[in-house]
């Protein structure tokens, strides 16, 4: 098992400070269900498992890149569940992004920049305990669908395409956000 991961989960988390009340109750939760379970990293975690998603945005921080989910049949960011060869979630994030986009020299943001828990279908139902990142793509980024995606596609911030949820609406908010305050 990858100790590694599960210690920088919690250090991640413990030192990040969200920005309202919310998230931070859903910070300590993840925390946790960490304490809880010493397997809470990876899918064979029944009662749940945490997650790496990333919020691909364009050189110009003007378009997110998304991902018509196959199962899910809805818009989402790039993300999913973290491999015993990661070394840290923000590493996790950054290589499912790449993964499942086939964009190289992808540039991470400092994070975490959100957190969510949604139901999935693990298990029979379980949940994902995401741990949302923003990333930017270099100005010559070429995209590749990957067998995970049923399409791929640059979407301005502010016409985040239906069917997606809100989760991912925030998302994209706080992405654009954190890109304007690194750009200064």
């Amino acid at each position: 098992m990858n100790d590694g991961l599960h210690a920088d989960a919690v250090r991640v988390l413990s030192d990040w400070r969200p920005g309202d009340a919310g998230q931070d109750t859903l910070r300590r939760e993840f925390l946790a269900h960490l304490s809880e379970h010493a397997d809470g990293m990876w899918r064979e975690c029944v009662a749940g498992h945490l997650t790496a998603s990333t919020a691909v945005l364009d050189a110009t921080g003007e378009r997110v890149l998304l991902t018509l989910h196959p199962k899910a049949k809805m818009w989402l960011q790039l993300g999913g569940h973290c491999e015993r060869a990661d070394m840290s979630l923000a590493e996790a994030a950054l290589r499912e992004a790449a993964e499942e986009s086939g964009i190289e020299g992808l540039r991470l943001l400092p994070g975490p920049v959100r957190v969510d828990r949604h139901r999935v279908w693990c298990h029979g139902g379980s949940y994902h305990l995401d741990v949302q990142y923003t990333a930017v793509a270099p100005p010559d980024a070429r995209l590749q669908i990957s067998a995970e995606s049923d399409d791929l596609r640059w979407f301005p911030l502010e016409a985040v395409p239906d069917p997606a949820d809100d989760v991912l609406r925030r998302l994209v908010e706080a992405s654009g956000r954190l890109f304007a305050a690194h750009a200064n």
